[in-house]
């Protein structure tokens, strides 16, 4: 990863920001490209999508992120039973008050680990899916304002897993990345079979940024440039997955605007100004993949499919 060049670093924001990616570096072991997309998503004011099976750190990086920008932190384990109520809350009545009080779930939280969530009905999953979009929930006629910043992390395993739920379009829509840690590299899981157990050195992290100081950060991130090539570049990609032959439809407006937000985050995270065509190249994988659907007949990849759009255009 890119440290924060000395011109834009000298201000206490960004160097806040780089000591809490260097710290959840410390805690996720030999995964810094995936921790360093985590904070580009979350700087961009997004949700992020892990896909991955069990015991590769999922939870772990949730955690860390959370404890690292001060965040209040709430994990939801989603089962087959779990209702929508679980999430946003209830009301119950107040007899001595002869009224009733509302009770909010777990959803209320800055940081919301959403695990194993395509293990939940699509009726429960829906549930995510308005807070996620519009920063609030209506329940009983009432609409609720969710914490700021508002940030979901959501894990799912395998679609080919027994007892999944496939996530509608419109939710994985909803998620700026996706992402996969994977298993670690030899030299890292070395050091977790060797060193203490990671939740001890969770109980050493400390907030290195606090949640106004993130505001700050994706007020910021909005202000990076973007020249007129970079945009072409998004619309020349955006454009080639609509006219794919293997796809059975491309990404939408939003997914632009979406890529856009993202490398203007990454270009903050490494200490530009401006974006540059690799930060919209090493992004968009990352923010394709799970908006991607393949033609019905098709075996190819999504991950192939994406190759060869990135290699068949031009870098500005």
């Amino acid at each position: 990863m890119s440290s924060i060049s000395p011109e834009t670093a000298g201000s206490k924001l960004h160097a806040h920001l780089h000591q809490a990616i260097e710290q959840v570096n410390g805690v996720v072991f030999g995964k810094n490209d995936a921790v360093e997309l985590a904070f580009a998503c979350l700087v961009a004011g997004g949700h992020l999508l892990i896909e991955d099976i069990p015991g590769v750190g999922k939870t772990t990086l949730a955690q860390a992120l959370a404890v690292s920008v001060g965040a209040d932190y709430n994990r939801i384990q989603f089962t087959s039973d779990l209702l929508p109520a679980d999430i946003i809350g209830v009301s119950v009545y107040r007899r001595d008050q002869e009224n009733f009080e509302f009770h909010p779930g777990p959803i209320f939280s800055q940081l919301v680990l959403a695990d194993e969530v395509n293990r939940a009905t699509p009726k429960t999953q829906s549930a995510l899916l308005e807070a996620m979009a519009e920063g609030h929930v209506t329940t009983e006629g009432a609409t609720r304002p969710l914490p700021i910043p508002f940030f979901v992390i959501a894990t799912q395993n395998p679609l080919d897993t027994v007892g999944t739920f496939p996530l509608p379009d419109s939710q994985l829509d909803r998620f700026l990345l996706s992402l996969s840690l994977g298993y670690p590299d030899p030299q890292a899981e070395r050091r977790v079979l060797i060193e203490k157990d990671r939740q001890k050195y969770m109980t050493e992290l400390t907030a290195q940024l606090s949640p106004v100081e993130m505001e700050e950060l994706q007020s910021l991130a909005q202000s990076i440039h973007v020249s007129e090539p970079l945009l072409d570049y998004v619309q020349d990609l955006i454009g080639a997955t609509r006219e794919h032959p293997h796809l059975k439809i491309g990404l939408s407006p939003r997914a632009g605007l979406a890529l856009v937000r993202c490398c203007r985050a990454l270009a903050l995270i490494r200490g530009r100004e401006f974006v540059i065509p690799e930060d919209v190249k090493h992004l968009f994988p990352n923010l394709a993949y799970h908006r991607l659907q393949l033609s019905e007949s098709e075996t190819a990849s999504i991950d192939s499919v994406i190759e060869s759009i990135l290699s068949s255009l031009a870098i500005p």
